[in-house]
């Protein structure tokens, strides 16, 4: 019997040990979430309540916004603001908001293929004949070890708090290239009236593409299933449907004869004469492939 009791003693004094090493989570950044019903925006003032000495006060606080701004926020149904700290001395308030998807209006028949790459970030090309090419790859190649080497520095030099914040921002410059790759490919495809945006599908590229000391870096900080994200969600606000594509032979298979072969560095020469920029290759395939695989890029 004394036996049992103090096994059972030993388990209790576990069990509080354990309840005792229970931490409380902590955010990493101070934010306030404030319901639509509880926030009214007039003029250039946000009111919404506070805590002042333990009753609830609503107060107005003078903000900055562009006309832009003031026009989305005053014909858009609202939902939860967000206030967040950014640099000391500055709040900013971010908004969720709805917006109607546009009907499928547009009667051409006219398709956009886009190539999405390394060296040239995407490259599309139109059924009438239209060709564009959107970014630099070496910049963004640039940027990406620009920021890489600072991080070896910091991390030498034993402060993980500047590498966190170095690698934030370099996030932070990427994600806003790519929303203006994918803000320019879909108004090349209003302007050119396409029906159908033809991307192809990347899964599992990293796994089954050659890899080499030379490309490892770039095709693992490779960026493509965001940017595919962003062209699909602003083409959809646009009317454009997007379709995607089996990415077999794309950049090897010649358009006039068929016949399949590599490309020498940026330069695709056919056989039977055939010759262009080895992306245009690729945007030309996609947007004349039949392979349709669905309409996300992850199945």
């Amino acid at each position: 019997m004394k036996r049992l009791k103090r096994i059972r003693r030993i388990k209790e004094v576990k069990e509080v040990k354990k309840l005792k090493e229970i931490k409380v989570p902590v955010l990493k950044k101070l934010c306030c979430y404030i319901n639509n019903q509880n926030f009214k925006i007039q003029d250039n003032y946000i009111s919404f309540p506070v805590m002042i000495d333990g009753k609830s006060k609503r107060i107005s606080v003078k903000t900055k916004m562009t006309d832009k701004q003031k026009l989305i926020l005053s014909s858009h149904r609202l939902g939860t603001m967000r206030i967040v700290i950014k640099n000391i001395n500055t709040l900013v308030a971010q908004f969720v908001y709805e917006i109607n998807e546009i009907e499928k209006v547009n009667e051409s028949n006219n398709v956009m293929g886009v190539d999405l790459g390394i060296k040239c970030p995407a490259v599309s090309y139109c059924t009438d004949g239209s060709v564009k090419f959107y970014g630099n790859g070496r910049k963004n190649k640039y940027m990406r070890r620009h920021y890489a080497n600072l991080r070896k520095w910091f991390q030498k030099a034993k402060k993980p708090t500047v590498v966190k914040r170095i690698k934030n921002k370099e996030q932070r410059i990427m994600k806003d290239i790519d929303h203006k790759i994918s803000r320019e490919i879909v108004n090349t495809a209003k302007k050119h009236k396409a029906k159908v945006i033809k991307l192809e599908r990347l899964e599992n590229i990293r796994s089954t593409t050659r890899t080499s000391c030379k490309n490892n870096p770039s095709l693992h900080t490779w960026s493509f299933y965001r940017l595919a994200q962003y062209i699909e969600y602003k083409a959809k606000l646009a009317g454009i449907e997007v379709e995607y594509v089996d990415s077999v032979y794309t950049s090897q298979k010649c358009p006039q004869c068929g016949n399949i072969h590599h490309a020498k560095d940026r330069k695709y020469i056919c056989k039977c004469g055939y010759h262009t920029h080895r992306d245009l290759l690729g945007a030309i395939n996609i947007c004349n492939s039949t392979e349709y695989i669905g309409n996300r890029c992850i199945a």
